[in-house]
């Protein structure tokens, strides 16, 4: 049973009566060299457990099953519960859960089937939802070591971009306080079945323990970083300006100028550790007046 060849894996889903569900990002891995070395890669040790979001047929998850010592995938469609059973029976330390992540109570989740345990997220996530679920689950709190996520490429350039560079935007500043972001390897379109209008890559974001920009303020942390990119044509005071109306213009001018920066820079030019800063600043602002 090769869950990467061709004719298989429209033999299964044929038996099981089911098609490729382009609602849910379906695209299904058909080289083998590509789920394998993203299960090696994940960051994880041999002893520990992994979230697989969308394990689709099973494709990914049974080198995960191979790998560590316990696997929870939790799938979306519920046609593919079946054949997951049936992909995965060789298998006695894989649980499947029907259900969308975006709903699922991951605190609940976590205690009940990881405790004790380092968790790291192992997932070919669909493109339309991407940073939705990126973002709960580095906003959850839920105790996780990895994310190793394989997304669109664009999307992964963005993630592990630097400040003043093209592709670096609010999601980058945002994300890269949670975690170290670093890009694994490209795969292309034709890796998949049915095959992408787009390359994919595989990122792994190693969440802080401690994280090393800690302001004042999350929530104005965040609100700074939105605003900043909110007209990224405009410079940052004139887009702070844009998108944070409960302070005035010259307020956030003296606070640029207090952070150190010129008024007249860009928000993209800034780090999250020079968004925290900022944010701390119109924080105490805030809070004196």
């Amino acid at each position: 049973m090769s869950l990467t060849d061709i004719g298989y894996v429209k033999r299964l889903m044929a038996a099981h009566g089911i098609t490729f569900q382009k609602k849910f990002g379906q695209n299904f891995l058909i080289n083998p060299t590509v789920p394998e070395r993203i299960a090696s890669e994940c960051g994880a040790s041999p002893e520990d457990a992994i979230l697989e979001i969308g394990p689709g047929i099973g494709t990914m998850t049974q080198y995960l099953c191979e790998m560590y010592e316990k696997v929870v995938a939790v799938e979306i469609d519920r046609a593919l519960i079946p054949v997951l059973a049936e992909t995965l029976a060789d298998y006695d330390n894989v649980t499947v859960l029907e259900g969308d992540i975006m709903k699922t109570d991951l605190p609940a989740l976590f205690a009940e089937h990881f405790a004790g345990k380092n968790v790291t997220v192992c997932a070919n996530l669909p493109y339309y939802i991407t940073t939705p679920i990126l973002m709960l689950l580095l906003e959850s709190g839920v105790p996780l070591d990895n994310i190793t996520v394989m997304i669109q490429k664009e999307v992964a350039d963005r993630l592990a971009a630097a400040p003043g560079s093209a592709d670096y935007g609010a999601v980058t500043a945002s994300v890269q306080y949670y975690a170290a972001v670093e890009k694994l390897f490209n795969v292309s379109a034709g890796n998949f079945l049915p095959a992408p209008k787009v390359d994919s890559a595989v990122v792994r974001l190693r969440l802080y323990k401690d994280k090393p920009v800690k302001p004042e303020s999350e929530e104005m942390l965040f609100r700074v970083i939105r605003a900043a990119f909110g007209q990224r044509r405009k410079t940052l005071l004139n887009a702070l300006s844009a998108g944070m109306g409960d302070f005035t213009k010259n307020e956030l001018s003296a606070a640029i100028t207090d952070a150190g920066f010129d008024v007249g820079i860009r928000g993209e030019r800034l780090s999250t550790a020079d968004f925290a800063h900022l944010s701390d600043v119109l924080f105490c602002m805030k809070n004196e007046k």
